[in-house]
């Protein structure tokens, strides 16, 4: 069942606060309603993603251009937009996830119950039980309880087979919410497990408890890599991706970029991957007197396909020659071209070690490097 997830990003959110409205601030590293977006594009079932968004809105930069993003313009109303949005839903569309933007905390798993109800119901939506006692309030006191048998706060995404939706918004088209509309027009809603992280952002409270959770979501990684490489005869040195003339050359199968080599490693410690060699074996004759970047591209590619992005990379090369100082600015540009990170991101340094051991009697070089990988 070929599934397009529609995010509803047209109101003016004034009750949050702030310049902008809620689903634009900032959350992390990106806005609200961005959280949400890469959820729902990174998951294999969600074929299509539609953003509805005011049509103020529509030249922003407020969120990431994912490949495919469908953007299209909101109504004067919630019902308005999201029927805008099921209209611009593309060819092929079968079942539609219809989600506040302004929830960044919705998880896959929420997302896999909602579709797996599709599969026998025309329209499933996520609820938490109300397990708090309601009470019933007149002039500031208690008046009465009220039972919480069979009471839930309802969540999005809502989920629906896209041809029963659009014929209850023929009937029905303005409510409060879709699920609203399709039990109007008769549809059975089943209802799924909703989670407490998926809170909507309402007023100014909400985005900092957002950020608190936001903070609990993190995977933080940390990684150390370590290389040597001996020198010989040659009239220069790779570092950090940079040919520096010198005496001699560095002595290894790729081209001995010791700099490159120890950030390589750091990455792939962080992920639990082992190291260069595990994975460009040195006695495989096609890695011999290769570019190291080879190795740095493979490693950040692997952080990125599961899911992390690369937090900053600090690298020291410990020698007495060649002097890295000259260097370093270039140096730094070069990692963060190949890494395609900003180069504040990037620390290159170096030290001597007091002409003390093989580096300090000028027998070779070596690096040490330290990656910072997270995952929101």
């Amino acid at each position: 069942m070929t599934t397009t997830a529609i995010l509803v990003a047209a109101g003016r959110g004034t009750r949050a606060g702030g310049d902008i409205p809620k689903q634009w601030q900032r959350l992390g590293d990106r806005s609200v309603a961005d959280h949400a977006i890469t959820t729902f594009a990174d998951h294999p079932d969600v074929a299509h993603v539609v953003l509805v968004v005011h049509p103020d809105d529509a030249e922003s930069d407020h969120w990431n251009d994912f490949e495919g993003l469908v953007v299209v313009h909101g109504g004067a109303t919630r019902s308005e937009s999201v029927q805008n949005g099921l209209n611009a839903a593309p060819d092929g569309t079968k079942s539609v996830l219809i989600h506040d933007a302004a929830r960044p905390h919705i998880r896959q798993g929420v997302i896999d119950d909602v579709l797996s109800a599709l599969k026998t119901h025309p329209a499933a939506a996520p609820a938490l039980a109300v397990t708090d006692t309601l009470w019933r309030g007149d002039g500031g006191k208690v008046d009465g309880t009220v039972p919480r048998d069979d009471l839930y706060r309802a969540q999005t995404p809502q989920g629906f087979h896209l041809d029963a939706l659009l014929d209850a918004y023929a009937k029905h088209p303005e409510a409060t919410d879709d699920v609203t509309i399709a039990r109007l027009a008769g549809l059975d809603v089943a209802i799924v497990n909703g989670d407490e992280d998926n809170m909507k952002i309402t007023g100014p409270d909400d985005h900092a408890r957002a950020a608190r959770i936001l903070g609990t979501q993190m995977d933080v990684r940390l990684g150390n890599g370590y290389d040597v490489h001996r020198f010989g005869d040659g009239d220069h040195v790779w570092l950090c991706g940079v040919k520096v003339p010198h005496t001699r050359s560095l002595q290894g199968h790729s081209d001995a970029d010791v700099g490159m080599h120890a950030v390589t490693d750091a990455i792939y410690g962080a992920l639990g991957q082992g190291d260069i060699g595990q994975h460009f074996p040195p006695s495989d004759p096609q890695w011999k007197g290769a570019d190291s970047r080879i190795f740095l591209e493979h490693a950040v590619a692997l952080a990125r396909s599961q899911g992390f992005e690369i937090s900053n990379i600090d690298c020291t090369l410990v020698c007495e020659y060649p002097k890295i100082g000259p260097h370093q600015s270039v140096m730094k540009d070069k990692m963060a071209e190949i890494m395609g990170l900003d180069p504040s991101r990037i620390s290159v340094k170096a030290t001597t070690s007091e002409r003390l051991g093989f580096t300090g009697r000028s027998e070779g070089i070596a690096s040490l490097a330290t990656a910072a990988l997270i995952k929101q």
